[in-house]
């Protein structure tokens, strides 16, 4: 065992915490096992009576050029959100509405030869999703947005 102990350092703290008694063991494996759960478990409520967090979702072009090679990512707090199309370039700025029916962001630029250059997003809840709006003087396209999947605990605590 001394061997083991030498090689493994985790397995030497484990035989520490198992002389401590097997209450301690138990209350650990109940600890681990509430951490551990299923990300269904996790998942947070619908989009409108629990929008906080992280969702992402890819753009479908409806009109001109758009960034939907990659996801884009909405992400909401109670005081604010923001949306990052494809490109992760640019982030759009809002604040949810107190009802949090809508969510709506923006970014206003100028173009290089000193013209608006208006970057919208436009979304509201739809069941577990957020189905929103993106649009550019060059780009229309729709996007429906989930909770990533990777992220669960990120949702759960509204990050």
């Amino acid at each position: 065992m001394s061997m083991l102990r030498r090689f493994f350092p985790i397995f030497s703290r484990f035989c520490a915490i198992r002389s401590y008694g097997p209450a301690l063991v138990a209350a650990v494996v109940l600890a681990a096992g509430m951490v551990a759960g299923t990300p269904e478990a996790w998942a947070a409520g619908d989009a409108q009576s629990d929008p906080y967090g992280l969702w992402a979702g890819r753009l479908v072009t409806d009109q001109g050029s758009c960034p939907d090679q990659q996801d884009s990512v909405l992400q909401i707090d109670p005081d604010r959100l923001a949306f990052t199309p494809g490109t992760g370039v640019l982030t759009l700025r809002g604040r949810p509405d107190k009802d949090h029916k809508r969510f709506h962001a923006q970014l206003m630029m100028t173009d290089m030869n000193h013209h608006p250059l208006p970057m919208v997003f436009e979304g509201h809840p739809d069941g577990q999703t957020i189905t929103g709006e993106f649009g550019t003087p060059s780009c229309r396209a729709h996007v429906v947005l989930k909770r990533p999947e990777g992220h669960a605990l990120d949702n759960f605590f509204g990050r």
